[in-house]
């Protein structure tokens, strides 16, 4: 069956139960002289959630997101949603994008026209992709799964079917970062032959290192494991708790839309390039926007789920043979060790950009567009010769 169109409507009584919500917060108390560092901040989480009751529009930022071309595919029982927006040029490469957590296929919203019409954003016409984002099941407007087992390695064979028996491609490119980072290894790990190259913004934590004894480890790899070990500590409660106990998790981040927005901004700063200012990297908009998709699709839980299946039944991953690009922003989280990632993956490219942080393309389109472009540059060739 071909993909169904699909358009973003989100029901009125939906939107009439969030306004109910935010009008009967029960607050929490913040003690005195305190600031983030015990987790989201009282006073700016107050204002945020007086514009979200008073001001927000959702249904502006609906249509806005309705610009794009969405469907959905029904794929061994999950439904896929995602965008498809053709490239601008002769030759497009098809591209699939994977998001992560906390965020969405928007995640890759102000990087789809760079990709489509490089043209028209101080690029050439030749490096123009066809954009595949879907929204990871259990994300978005994906289906929730029903069943254990939905990780990265199972979402890289819905993603081998959604490009290949779905859309028809022989051969495309993948990109991703965060989860999409692991979804994209596995499909370059189980489906060599379908791949022209991979690029990633991050590698993950990486446990092998962190449980190795020093003895074993190079000087970098031992600056990594003691750097992964204090983040961890410091900042990997979500980590634990929804790896080891999501569905307890569920039921506030379900019932309650504050306690939902705390959840994810509060990694949306110390994860973003924004010197601890949210307000310097997004609009309150583009804020709001993020949460919405996770409270109007009641995802909260089954996004978390994704952390305890990935801890619990990801098979091992080994050589990754695929052509690889990894692109480094300045202020993501532990970047990998350059030999380590150069014994486990076949990289080709290796770029340190100057500025963002984990949220790469929602930080900085322009600079990932650019790295995207020149990586992929290489395999136009092969692409038309696959075509003809």
């Amino acid at each position: 069956m071909a993909p169904m169109p699909y358009r973003i409507h989100v029901p009125e009584e939906v939107l009439d139960d969030l306004n109910h919500r935010l009008q009967r917060v029960r607050w929490p108390d913040q003690p005195e002289h305190t600031d983030w560092e015990r987790g989201t901040e009282l006073k700016y989480l107050q204002s945020l959630v007086t514009y979200w009751r008073d001001q927000f529009d959702w249904r502006t930022q609906e249509a806005r997101l309705n610009r794009f071309y969405h469907f959905r595919s029904r794929i061994d029982g999950i439904d896929i949603h995602f965008v498809y927006e053709r490239g601008k040029g002769p030759n497009p490469l098809p591209l699939i994008l994977t998001h992560g957590w906390p965020d969405s296929f928007l995640r890759y919203e102000k990087i789809i026209p760079l990709l489509t019409d490089p043209a028209s954003y101080g690029g050439r016409a030749e490096d123009a992709f066809d954009v595949i984002v879907p929204s990871v099941p259990g994300f978005g407007f994906s289906s929730r799964p029903s069943h254990p087992g939905t990780n990265n390695a199972q979402v890289a064979e819905l993603w081998a079917k959604l490009m290949t028996e779905e859309l028809g491609y022989k051969k495309f490119a993948a990109a991703g970062g965060d989860i999409g980072s692991g979804v994209t290894r596995y499909l370059a790990a189980n489906h060599p032959e379908l791949l022209y190259g991979i690029h990633l913004t991050d590698i993950g934590i990486i446990r092998s290192l962190m449980n190795a004894s020093g003895e074993e480890l190079s000087a970098e790899e031992r600056e990594y494991q003691q750097a992964a070990l204090a983040w961890v500590a410091q900042e990997g409660g979500y980590m634990s708790i929804q790896s080891t106990r999501p569905q307890t998790l569920a039921y506030g981040l379900s019932d309650s839309p504050v306690g939902l927005a705390s959840w994810i901004l509060e990694k949306l700063r110390a994860w973003s390039d924004c010197n601890g200012d949210l307000d310097q990297k997004y609009t309150k908009d583009e804020l709001l926007t993020h949460i919405m998709i996770y409270w109007v699709t009641n995802t909260a839980g089954s996004s978390a789920h994704m952390y305890y299946e990935n801890a619990h039944t990801l098979p091992p991953l080994g050589y990754i043979e695929v052509p690889t690009a990894l692109a480094l922003f300045k202020k993501d989280i532990l970047p990998p060790p350059k030999a380590w990632a150069k014994q486990n993956l076949n990289i080709t490219r290796w770029t340190t950009l100057p500025r963002g942080g984990h949220f790469t393309a929602m930080e900085e389109p322009e600079l990932m567009a650019k790295d995207l472009w020149e990586f992929f540059r290489s395999f136009r060739a092969s692409h038309q010769t696959a075509k003809g």
